[in-house]
């Protein structure tokens, strides 16, 4: 399944950046805003050593991982949803993925401009959510004008929208975003159909510098006040996150990860801010891996959590739902420790599940049709 993350941010907070260490795939980078005018689209494989392991077990000729897409989104401005730079292009890119990846720049460095000629990550913040929330807020106050027919033909649907997106407005007007309201069974696929901007999650994207000015870490006994008013807003808002160094990760995008090793241990051994930024994307899209493997290939398939094992065949191919009649399930860790799947099926470990399983990360499965 193609399930997708837009990568934005003000001009030069390293999105682009980002998206070559991400992607390994060569986008223009330039030191001004709008480089970036087209979005660039990569496929990007999720770090996942389980398959790495299930691979050794089968011994297998190819490995083939699961993936999620990014797209590299031009840099918004403030004024964006009122044509602003360009900011009909920018929100209409974003209406088409997933979710967010809200990259923001917690490093200081007097060559690299700034559009608001300061560094301060929650102001960042603030310029594109209220821009997302404007763009919003014109969507529902114009579905809520061309709702009056409908309203007073009775229909009950319609009722059920207008009240809705009253909640919405009032929620807009008031800076919060769509995603703060809560909408019933009846409501959700309502709201899903208005494709809203703020209704998509988000996840924060801190980038610093090495050897930079880095707002997170400590000066003189103290961290910075602005990164702690980015960490209290992200607390108080349930908000997830990564720290990146966008610019050694595209450094290190090219190295075998030996090399990518040696490098982050001399760099005083830094995360890898990489994969903890894929691996995040696939969580906050409600993604989970099941696995495939044997002599020929070991695969991660790419399901939404809750899939009943019908729908999670469709991942292979769309016949398998309707072809459906079993499938041998088994734990990775399990299969692992078994030593052999006849060993597994001596200690009762492999399943035959039917129609109503639904499928959890990590399983090894076999579908029989």
């Amino acid at each position: 399944m193609s399930l997708s993350l837009g990568i934005v941010g003000l001009p030069n907070v390293g999105k682009s950046t980002l998206f070559n260490a991400l992607t390994r795939k060569s986008v223009l980078v330039a030191n001004y805003p709008f480089a970036t005018i087209d979005p660039s689209v990569g496929v990007v494989a999720v770090p996942d050593e389980r398959l790495w392991k299930l691979s050794e077990f089968s011994k297998s000729a190819k490995i083939v991982t699961a993936a999620v897409e990014f797209v590299d989104i031009a840099g918004l401005v403030k004024g964006a949803s009122a044509g602003e730079g360009l900011g009909n292009k920018f929100l209409s890119n974003i209406r088409e993925t997933d979710a967010i990846a809200e990259v923001v720049r917690i490093f200081e460095d007097e060559d690299i401009i700034h559009v608001s000629n300061k560094i301060d990550p929650l102001h960042d913040i603030e310029i594109i959510n209220m821009e997302l929330i404007f763009a919003d807020l014109e969507t529902v106050t114009k579905r809520l004008q061309n709702l009056g027919k409908e309203i007073k033909q009775g229909k009950k649907e319609a009722v059920i929208e207008e009240k809705l997106l009253e909640k919405l407005k009032i929620a807009l007007e008031a800076g919060k975003l769509a995603s703060s309201i809560s909408a019933d069974a009846f409501e959700s696929p309502i709201l899903r159909n208005l494709h809203l901007l703020t209704s998509k999650k988000i996840l924060y994207v801190l980038n610093k510098k090495s050897g930079g000015k880095n707002l997170d870490e400590p000066r003189n006994g103290a961290v910075d006040e602005r990164f702690v008013k980015l960490m209290d807003f992200l607390k108080n808002n349930g908000a997830g996150y990564v720290i990146v160094d966008a610019a050694i990760e595209q450094d290190l995008k090219d190295m075998s990860e030996e090399e990518k090793r040696e490098m982050r241990s001399g760099l005083g051994g830094m995360d890898n801010g990489i994969d903890n930024l894929i691996k995040k994307s696939y969580e906050i899209l409600n993604l989970i891996t099941y696995f495939t493997t044997g002599e020929d290939e070991t695969r991660g398939w790419t399901i939404q959590k809750g899939w009943t094992a019908p729908l999670a065949g469709t991942a292979i191919h769309n016949d398998f739902k309707d072809k459906f009649i079993r499938a041998e399930v088994i734990e990775w860790n399990k299969l692992l420790s078994a030593g052999s799947y006849s060993a597994a099926r001596e200690r009762g470990w492999v399943r035959i599940e039917g129609k109503e399983y639904v499928v959890k990360d990590g399983d090894v499965m076999e579908f029989k049709i």
